[in-house]
């Protein structure tokens, strides 16, 4: 009898084990299926936080991966693409999509004895997988994590049947206040020990169904299970940037405050439904009652979405620099996303270098410029490059890769850019004839059209024309020098000065021409699926 007992709670626990595994699979294959299609419907579809809840739920229904859709809602805002009021719109939606899983099993799971059938899907799964093929391993994974999705809750309800008669709703604590609260704490734990509320609900469903415990203890666990995942988000913001940090207070304030609202509907929906429960339908109830309290949670904090999101980024404010301020390390979790962070935090960098370089030139800035010293640019060059150093590109991805080795070059030659712009002596000296005047002039405009470009493709042909003007600046014009230092016009240290000045606007307008270069071609690349241009080495 011991060893019976012994084998029945090894047996469920690797159902557990099983379906979390196949939902570790499933998620991945789906995503990989997903690819950018789900960033796009994501930014396409949200425009206000009502329609980011009903694209969030609809996304993570689709994708199964609540992190990965608020992933990208970090990665939007950290570009610009859309404000934190929208993005909550997306994280609240995508708890509802959570439990999308609960159905599948209820429904499926626990109604169909589906393990023997679906062996097939396991076998085909790991012939796709086996193929190398992007998509053909993703949809191979998805079918895999499918499959082992089942065979998991056929394992878990053979190890729960076998208590049935033996545990019984009598040996946990009972349907009071206390009890309940007692029972929310289990829960909590589960979450926490398995990291997945969608196997502690399936859990929470097979031991319904095998009548150890009853509805009520059934709903004041999936309870804490949703709480329980408050305590995750807050783990992943640990090391995280501003938005994570931010996102994760918003997920725990929303969780709290939901569970709260279920804790008190309990009795209630209890009341309500029981009488209508019948044989099997106590497991449907279950995964209602989880649908339903998430459903009015996310319809109250609508309303006060925006005021919420004020609140969250006066309780977590900006730190850092404004240029890196998007870079935030649980997007690195996310190659795509990662990388057009780092590239809009490129283009903020070579906007603030490019001014900085104007500013060093004489020239006036516009009146929405922020200035930056060369401390503060270097310093945000090093975190970016940084940042880029810790996206891991997955196979297959050779776009995304050329875009984040484009972005190195463009990082070079923005960090000698900069070097050039603490050689005061040599910018003093372009202030000290016509020529070298009328050459400072022209590559400040062009420095100012590099920072904000009307048409990137042209003002990479316009600095093209211009380091090759300047380049030849250094013969003709240089034997003019030596020829005035000669017939002792000007000194030899005003000659040496001047060439070194032109030297200087050589190598200036090359670094200017390259960083437009390689972004243009970091941002034709893999992030947007675009071709781009062959160009010489760096």
């Amino acid at each position: 009898m011991a060893y019976a007992m012994i084998w029945n709670v090894l047996s469920a626990l690797g159902g557990v084990g099983m379906f979390l595994v196949g939902m570790l699979m499933l998620t991945g294959g789906l995503k990989g299926l997903a690819g950018s299609r789900m960033r796009s419907v994501l930014v396409r579809f949200t425009s206000t936080p009502l329609t980011g809840a009903v694209t969030g739920a609809l996304t993570t229904a689709v994708v199964q991966s609540s992190s990965a859709v608020t992933v990208a809602a970090v990665g939007f805002v950290a570009s610009g693409m859309l404000t934190f009021a929208q993005a909550l719109g997306i994280i609240f939606g995508a708890n509802i999509g959570t439990t999308l899983t609960g159905w599948l099993v209820a429904t499926l799971g626990f109604k169909l004895d589906l393990g023997e059938a679906v062996l097939p899907l396991v076998f085909i799964g790991a012939v796709l997988h086996l193929t190398g093929r992007p998509k053909l391993v993703a949809a191979g994974q998805a079918l895999t994590g499918f499959g082992l999705l089942f065979i998991g809750i056929d394992f878990l309800k053979d190890g729960m049947a076998a208590f049935e008669g033996t545990v019984t709703p009598a040996n946990f604590p009972p349907d009071t206040i206390v009890g309940r609260l007692k029972l929310v704490a289990i829960g909590l734990v589960i979450t926490l020990v398995t990291q997945s509320s969608s196997a502690g609900v399936a859990t929470a469903l097979a031991a319904l169904g095998a009548g150890t415990i009853n509805f009520q203890q059934a709903a004041a666990l999936v309870i804490g299970m949703d709480v329980g995942t408050t305590f995750t988000a807050a783990l992943a913001t640990i090391g995280g940037g501003t938005m994570a940090r931010r996102t994760g207070l918003a997920h725990v304030i929303y969780n709290l405050m939901t569970g709260a609202i279920a804790f008190l509907l309990l009795g209630p929906f209890a009341a309500v439904t029981l009488p209508r429960i019948g044989d099997g339908t106590g497991q449907i109830a279950l995964v209602a009652f989880h649908s339903f309290f998430n459903g009015i949670g996310v319809l109250l904090v609508l309303p006060l979405a925006r005021p919420f999101a004020r609140l969250i980024e006066r309780l977590v404010p900006q730190r850092g620099s404004t240029l890196t301020s998007g870079l935030d390390p649980a997007l690195q979790r996310e190659p795509g996303f990662a990388t057009q962070v780092a590239l809009d935090s490129l283009a903020r960098l070579n906007t603030a270098a490019c001014d900085h370089m104007c500013r060093r030139l004489g020239m006036a800035l516009p009146a929405d410029a922020d200035p930056h010293n060369s401390d503060d640019l270097r310093s945000a060059l090093e975190s970016l490059r940084a940042y880029l150093d810790g996206i891991h590109v997955p196979p297959g991805s050779s776009d995304q890769a050329e875009a984040i080795r484009s972005a190195f070059h463009a990082l070079d030659h923005a960090a000698r850019l900069l070097h050039r712009c603490d050689q005061s002596p040599r910018i003093a000296t372009l202030a000290t004839t016509h020529r070298l005047r009328r050459l400072r002039g022209l590559i400040a405009r062009a420095a100012a059209r590099q920072a904000r470009p009307a048409d990137p493709l042209a003002t990479e042909a316009m600095l093209d024309r211009l380091q090759t003007l300047l380049h030849d600046q250094g013969k003709g014009p240089r034997d003019t020098i030596v020829a005035a230092a000669v017939s002792g016009d000007i000194t030899d240290q005003e000659a040496l000065d001047q060439l070194d000045a032109l030297r200087w606007l050589d190598r200036s307008a090359y670094h200017l021409w390259r960083i437009r270069v390689h972004m243009n071609r970091a941002d034709g690349a893999a992030v947007l699926g675009g071709p781009h241009p062959e160009v010489p080495g760096p």
